[in-house]
């Protein structure tokens, strides 16, 4: 690693647009504070955000990593984080941090942090990360570089690999990884985080216009307010995992997010189902706020509209406070399958936002 002239270290976070660049951006305003405070050696650090799709068109760890040496080695930096909302693998293993303490290199995949508290803990393995290249070895004067684990809470999470292959030695001397179930479903939350799911309801706005005219019409029908009044409590939940599923999958196929990997090799078929994971779990969250919200304006449209007598003379029971619940959930998923056919009026753009592989692509275009 470099040593800058009058005792100041340049680090820069080179960030992936979007997510990764707001964060890079929310850290940097403390970040030199808190490391020439953690770091107790009088060392004083200059934070630069710089923001390009780094990644674009390249998911390989050892690639990405000569791409950023390359990439600091043109700038007066000491050390480079590099953040990136890409899912990153080694070897059939999730990747979450790569480290080259020669150079100053590190890369975090940020979904490897998961879905809570990601400024926090995006944070932390960037603070721990810095320190750890510049502080002093922790298992000894002879260890080398290499060997120094990172300093802090986010080592505890993860598991340290040394890479034994020649070519990656050229590029990181230590990674982090998460394993198992529990990494697993770590990085699908923090892929959804990334993603933003609530983004994608003001995204559905002519699917919902189309829901909303689907459900005041339906609230006023007297064949609807008998099949409400009929069916059960297991069959209403059957119409809303359904109206619920048809609306995800049609999404899904009419704005092309299904991820297809045109690689046969184990790690890309690993990348796509996590990328197909993420995408079906974010439309979900949008489609399932969308449906919430539907039964909530039903449900007051049902308050305002119902006369207790005329539905009772066409259902023959009286009007009850739990009526006008099952009517608002029943013409919820009748209106969810209305809004799915509104649904193909949308802009793809507001809808591939919910897709990784759609993101990368744009990367690529943003680059060239």
């Amino acid at each position: 690693m470099q040593v800058s002239s009058q005792g100041v270290t340049v680090v820069a976070l080179l960030a992936d647009p979007d997510t990764p660049t707001e964060i890079a951006q929310r850290m940097a305003r403390t970040l030199s504070a808190r490391l020439a405070d953690k770091s107790g050696e009088g060392r004083r650090f200059d934070i630069e955000v710089v923001s390009e799709p780094f990644t674009a068109g390249v998911e390989d760890p050892p690639t990405l990593m000569r791409r950023i040496m390359d990439r600091g080695s043109a700038e007066n930096w000491d050390i480079v984080v590099a953040l990136t909302d890409l899912p990153l693998h080694s070897h059939g293993r999730r990747l979450a941090v790569n480290l080259n303490h020669e150079h100053g290199l590190a890369l975090l995949s940020l979904p490897s942090l998961g879905g809570l508290r990601l400024q926090t803990r995006a944070r932390r393995a960037v603070e721990e990360a810095v320190l750890g290249m510049t502080g002093p070895p922790t298992t000894g004067a002879e260890g080398p570089p290499g060997d120094q684990p990172l300093p802090g809470p986010s080592a505890k999470r993860l598991a340290p690999v040394h890479p034994g292959r020649t070519g990656e030695k050229e590029t990181d001397d230590l990674r982090y990884v998460v394993g198992g179930p529990r990494g697993y479903l770590r990085v699908l939350a923090g892929m959804v985080r990334a993603n933003r799911p609530w983004r994608l309801v003001p995204g559905l706005s002519k699917a919902l216009a189309a829901a909303l005219a689907t459900g005041a019409v339906a609230t006023v029908n007297s064949t609807v307010w008998n099949l409400a009044a009929s069916l059960s409590t297991p069959r209403l939940v059957i119409a809303t995992v359904g109206s619920v599923a048809i609306m995800i999958g049609w999404l899904i196929i009419d704005a092309d997010l299904w991820h297809r990997s045109a690689e046969s090799s184990p790690e890309a078929r690993q990348r796509a189902r996590l990328y197909n994971a993420s995408t079906v779990a974010t439309v979900g969250i949008g489609v399932l706020v969308c449906y919430v919200g539907l039964m909530l304006i039903n449900w007051v449209w049902a308050l305002f509209i119902l006369n207790d007598q005329v539905f009772a003379s066409m259902t023959r029971t009286p009007l009850h406070a739990e009526d006008y619940v099952t009517l608002a959930w029943f013409v919820a998923s009748v209106a969810t399958v209305g809004g799915a056919l509104g649904s193909g009026l949308e802009s793809d753009e507001a809808i591939r936002a919910a897709a990784y592989s759609k993101r990368a692509n744009r990367n690529v275009a943003a680059r060239f």
